[in-house]
């Protein structure tokens, strides 16, 4: 129940200002010019509810999953986007100007003073561009530090802008009532990027982490160790991730989202199985034993702790291996007594990591481009491999884990659902967001 309490929480934040306005903003105008304001009034409220979506609040996530609230997150973004282009445009054929004796409480006119619509527009192409700027990151190519600082500071920049806007050039804003409003909710939004941009690296710095091992697993993967330094460790469960800042202030923003490979039950030591992609994970093999780290976790609901059912399918492509290792790992040092079957896919032999603890029971390799002398599955992992793995009763008893790359992941839950696991009964975690 509690996506659907979160839902509702968010629709009653987002609307209050517009209830709120139409209570204290005098005697309605014609319909064009109320959706015009409306538009303006929920685009502004959902531009500072993404600041919240956006800030890691396990209070938020946790029940849900942060990948489920960063998707949110976004969706959200681009609907208040849409209005926000939207919103100038149901003004026009309205009377411009200052008051007029007609018109003393200026019901029928719009501010034509430029400071007051300046801000509007500035916003207007900000919010635009930091939108494509988010879509196309991927594409083009910069680093995810560059895009993190500029997201944050256009966030705020354009929430600033709008609350100029809003205050000075709306009918509503320009209430006392609602001017307070805004001022308040524009503070709590700012006071997000506080928390997390410096009091969340501030509690870091007094819990440091050192980096004890960094172990080649495959030609582009890698395991790093870290473990607490002065402190007890974290407190978290199989399957769940942190962002890991590895050899930098905590107030850097050069910090990754990484699964946990290693289980809680193994003592505080953590690990994390990476794999060279990025700006930061093509330098892994240079970080020295020693180093300070940072963790900012835990996150994600990637468990199967506290389930009943009798068997876990763990379902992994590539380095989405990380989490559900760890599992397996957990399942092994507490001798759990439910079945288990990990099915592993990679492209390569060479890609195959962690090859001598698996071993072979209840695990079915693929490999997409194997070698002739290759005796396990083949291809990639799709309806016809798992209906060969999985039986009519395991499909509908048992809990499917998964975690890799989208493509896997869309078709593997699509079948499963054919199949009729329950949704309740199938988890995943994506960490690709635009």
């Amino acid at each position: 129940m509690k996506p659907f309490f979160l839902i509702m929480a968010y629709l009653g934040a987002v609307t209050l200002p517009l209830i709120l306005s139409a209570w204290v903003g005098g005697p309605p105008r014609s319909y064009h010019q109320e959706l015009a304001s409306g538009l303006g009034i929920l685009a502004f409220s959902m531009i500072l509810m993404e600041f919240i979506l956006s800030g890691r609040f396990k209070a938020i996530s946790s029940g849900v999953g942060l990948d489920l609230t960063m998707r949110f997150h976004q969706v959200m973004a681009r609907t208040a986007l849409v209005f926000a282009l939207l919103h100038p445009f149901f003004y026009q054929g309205t009377p411009s100007g200052g008051q007029r004796p007609w018109d003393p409480l200026r019901v029928l006119t719009i501010t034509t003073d430029f400071s007051a619509l300046s801000t509007g527009i500035v916003a207007y192409l900000l919010l635009a561009s930091l939108a494509l700027l988010a879509i196309g990151r991927t594409q083009l190519d910069y680093k995810y530090e560059t895009w993190r600082l500029l997201h944050g500071v256009g966030a705020l920049l354009i929430a600033v802008l709008l609350l100029h806007h809003t205050v000075y050039a709306g009918r509503y804003g320009a209430q006392p009532v609602m001017t307070w409003v805004w001022i308040a909710l524009t503070a709590v939004a700012a006071g997000t990027l506080l928390t997390v941009y410096l009091l969340v690296p501030f509690l870091q710095k007094a819990r440091p982490w050192r980096v004890t091992s960094v172990t080649r697993l495959t030609p582009k993967q890698w395991e790093l160790t870290v473990q607490p330094d002065g402190h007890p460790g974290l407190d978290y469960k199989a399957g769940q991730f942190v962002w890991l800042n590895a050899g930098h202030s905590p107030f850097s923003m050069k910090e990754n989202p990484f699964s946990i490979c290693s289980a809680p039950a193994a003592g505080p030591e953590i690990s994390f199985m990476v794999r060279e992609l990025g700006d930061f994970t093509r330098t892994i093999g240079q970080i020295k034993t020693g180093t300070v780290a940072y963790l900012d976790g835990p996150y994600g609901t990637l468990s199967v702790d506290d389930r009943t059912e009798p068997g876990i399918a763990l379902i992994a492509g590539g380095v989405g291996l990380a989490p559900l290792l760890g599992i397996l790992r957990q399942m092994r040092l507490t001798d759990d007594s439910r079945k288990v079957k990990l099915v592993y896919g990679n492209r390569v032999i060479e890609q195959i990591a962690y090859r001598d603890e698996l071993g072979a029971d209840d695990l079915i390799y693929v490999l997409s481009e194997p070698p002739e002398t290759w005796q396990g599955e083949t291809g990639l992992i799709d309806a016809a491999l798992l209906d060969r793995v999985f039986s009519a009763r395991e499909f509908s008893q048992w809990l499917f884990v998964m975690c890799g790359p989208r493509i896997m992941m869309d078709g593997v839950e699509d079948h499963l659902i054919n199949r009729g696991t329950p949704p309740h009964r199938i988890l995943s975690e994506r960490f690709n967001y635009d």
